[in-house]
């Protein structure tokens, strides 16, 4: 395309026939200022004809037993209000070709009576039920407002409608659906065919995929099911391809362009660790270590992800990678999101390597905790102590990373829970060292379409196997009606030396939510049914060295109950400690309900995880299909937090419960797309579009090994394009 009409796509939409300068104010204000931004605009929905019946069709289907959504096409004759004490119902009357069908509203009645006037014609969209009256109804429905043309144009010609997201500042300057609806047609008609291809031609042949501007043609005016089908087809491998473009590009800038450190085991430091440590490590674990210890060796950097489920044992495995990274002369760095987990690693690799040192006393390897509430004195010999490298595995939180941390040789960086870790943060530390070796460690095990996604640069190791002799957890979901029973189970439990953890989602109680807080019901329960018992309390408000105080006494027994808020969500380890009980937790994420799950059953005895909701959200999760493939989006959404509730009961394997996570939240919200470096995604959905990703990310990967710096002439329209659109993300992938 040529530069002229660059120039006019990217001209004001005051252009458009009937916009005009005043107009185009208006469209400024929700970001549409140009041609281009208008023909990307994409509708949220569309009015399909296959679901679209006469009034008479649809009550028929109903008399046979029909229970899904259907759409009816109608013109208002008359509405009504009703008042029932403080409720008022709306009752709306249309009619079609072959008679009458009426739409009610019990909810938000003022709102909606305003919508409709007579003489107006709408799509009504909605499951339909027969009134005690015999008439056919629909309650709360959806409703588009269509001209008399439109409606004819649907039936006649079966067309697809689309529906846009119009924001009020339009609605208020008389832009309603229709008056959009033209303005976008005027706009593809006088500039689609403008549009610059953004994907290389032998992509869009390979794949069969609709050109750029039939593509959006179609997607804003649909043909047809398929053609609609090809259209979105087309912009979400797009939006796929240009994502695992930046991916194949970090991977290429790490593995090819910077020269990394050899690491081979030289010494039998290694080896003698191992058989100092009090159990015997999994056929899992020996196989990640495996794949670790082999890329250290390689003089190629290493970049790589290590998940497992909670409690599988990637502590000790990253802890044998940073002994041989010390073994060859390097110091090692472990950092972890929270003050107390930093505390712990560091007291419990201290004790494993002090242990290590008594029965080989030619190995000293020293550690150093370096995290934000230190007294001073403390943390400037900390300081010194690693510049010096009289420190050799350095573990802390986020402060690993700033200025006035100085490694003398890192050699390798291990970042533990790293989704709480932003890309940027990530680079920080790792260009402490010349170019260290990195693992990456993860507890919220990653659906595979997720890790090809945002983990798509890294190698990937898992450990899918659980330590010998540990017994699954049992978890339970109970109504509050229960509490009672359960506070009698946690006492008798107490009398065979078994500990509970009490999570509650608040330290202190909020009028503006109904949810019990730690502080209160730490009293209340001292007070009441744990009086004979020795309860202590531990939040996010305590200094660091104040949590540490009391997980010190729950570790020595002092405490049998420790009442919590989900400062103990990561990696906090109590043998002991086999009783979880998580109160209100339908307020908790699937994620963060599998992690505390996972505080407990870290011994060989039985662990229980009892999950206390509100009775009725325990009620209606019980009533769910087990199989929750067989829910409808709508069923997902509504029951979501029953279907969390349900999830932890009926799995263990933190895999498929990352699976249901995804599904309910989204990827964005679990793992932090935000913080990968990557864009967020408006077209494509990774758990839906798992084939059209896998073939993008081979499309992609293969373009960059053969072209790495996209030179060739049929690959100039990829680097024009994330030149232009993508060069903030590109600053990850150091090119460009």
């Amino acid at each position: 395309m040529n530069a002229q009409s660059n120039y006019q796509l990217d001209q004001s939409i005051q252009y458009i026939k009937t916009v005009g300068p005043k107009r185009a104010e208006t469209f400024a204000k929700i970001g549409i200022r140009t041609i281009k931004d208008l023909l990307f605009y994409f509708p949220t929905r569309y009015l399909d004809r296959r679901t679209l019946l006469t009034s008479s069709k649809a009550s028929k289907v109903v008399e046979e037993g029909y229970e899904g959504e259907l759409t009816v096409i109608g013109k208002v004759i008359d509405k009504d209000t009703r008042h029932f004490g403080s409720k008022t119902v709306l009752n709306v009357k249309l009619r079609d070709v072959d008679g009458f069908f009426e739409c009610v509203w019990f909810q938000g009645a003022k709102y909606f009576q305003d919508k409709f006037n007579s003489g107006d014609i709408y799509a009504i969209s909605a499951k339909p039920i027969h009134s005690r009256y015999g008439e056919l109804s629909f309650v709360h429905p959806d409703f588009d407002k269509l001209s008399e043309e439109e409606s004819k144009t649907f039936f006649n010609t079966g067309k697809i409608i689309p529906f846009y997201r119009i924001p009020k500042e339009l609605r208020e300057n008389n832009i309603g659906d229709l008056s959009f609806r033209k303005i976008i047609s005027f706009a593809i008609d006088a500039h689609a065919a403008e549009l610059r291809e953004t994907l290389p031609v032998h992509l869009i042949e390979t794949h069969h995929l609709l050109a750029l501007a039939e593509a959006v043609k179609q997607i804003h005016f649909p043909e047809n099911e398929e053609q609609l089908s090809k259209a979105k087809t087309r912009f979400s491998y797009e939006e796929l391809f240009y994502i695992e473009t930046l991916v194949a590009l970090r991977k290429i800038d790490y593995k090819e362009k910077l020269k990394g450190l050899s690491l081979p085991i030289k010494t039998d430091l290694v080896k003698d660790f191992v058989k100092t440590l009090p159990f015997e490590l999994t056929d899992s674990q020996k196989k990640v270590l495996k794949e670790i210890l082999a890329d250290m060796k390689s003089k190629k950097p290493m970049h790589r992800l290590l998940q497992g489920d909670v409690g599988s044992g990637k502590t000790i495995a990253a802890l044998i990678s940073m002994l041989v990274a010390v073994d060859n002369g390097y110091q090692a760095a472990l950092m972890v999101p929270t003050e107390i987990l930093a505390d712990q690693h560091a007291k419990s690799i201290s004790k494993l390597l002090q242990q290590f040192h008594s029965i080989y006393p030619q190995y000293e390897i020293k550690t150093s905790l370096l995290i934000g509430g230190q007294k001073k004195s403390l943390r400037n010999k900390n300081l010194e102590e690693i510049a010096l490298q009289e420190s050799d595995i350095i573990i802390g939180t986020h402060v690993l990373f700033e200025e006035q941390v100085h490694f003398k040789h890192l050699g390798l960086v291990v970042i533990d829970e790293q989704h709480r870790f932003g890309v940027a943060q990530r680079a920080r530390l790792a260009s402490k060292g010349t170019v260290p070796e990195v693992i990456i460690m993860s507890a919220t095990p990653i659906p595979r379409t997720l890790s090809m996604t945002i983990y798509g640069d890294l190698d990937v190791s898992t450990i899918d196997e659980m330590p010998k002799n540990r017994i699954p957890i049992k978890t339970f979901l109970r109504g509050e009606s229960k509490l009672p029973d359960i506070y009698k189970f946690i006492v008798d439990k107490t009398k065979e030396g078994i500990q509970t953890f009490i999570v509650y989602p608040l330290v202190e109680d909020s009028e503006k939510l109904e949810l019990k807080a730690a502080t209160t019901f730490f009293e209340k329960l001292n007070d009441t049914y744990f009086k004979d018992l020795n309860v202590g309390l531990i939040h996010g408000r305590m200094t660091w060295q104040e949590k540490e105080e009391t997980m010190i006494l729950f570790a020595a027994k002092k405490y049998d109950v420790l009442i919590s808020t989900t400062v103990i969500e990561v990696g906090i380890d109590i043998p002991a400690a086999n009783i979880i009980l998580i109160d209100d937790a339908h307020r908790f994420g699937l994620s963060q309900l599998h992690q505390l799950r996972g505080r407990v059953g870290r011994g060989t005895a039985q662990a229980y995880c009892i999950l206390v909701t509100k009775d009725e959200y325990a009620a209606s999760s019980a009533r769910l299909p087990k199989e929750l493939e067989y829910l409808s989006p709508a069923l997902l959404e509504k029951y979501k937090s029953s279907i969390r509730l349900q999830t932890m009961v009926q799995q263990l394997d933190g895999f498929k419960i990352a699976e249901v996570d995804m599904k309910l939240r989204g990827p964005g919200d679990i793992f932090g797309i935000k913080q990968s470096g990557f864009p967020e995604l408006k077209y494509a959905d990774i758990i839906k579009d798992g084939d059209l990703l896998t073939q993008a990310k081979a499309d992609a990967f293969e373009i960059i090994e053969n072209d790495p710096q996209l030179l060739k002439e049929q690959h100039a329209v990829i680097r024009k394009n994330l030149l232009e659109h993508y060069s903030e993300n590109l600053k990850y992938a150091k090119v460009g």
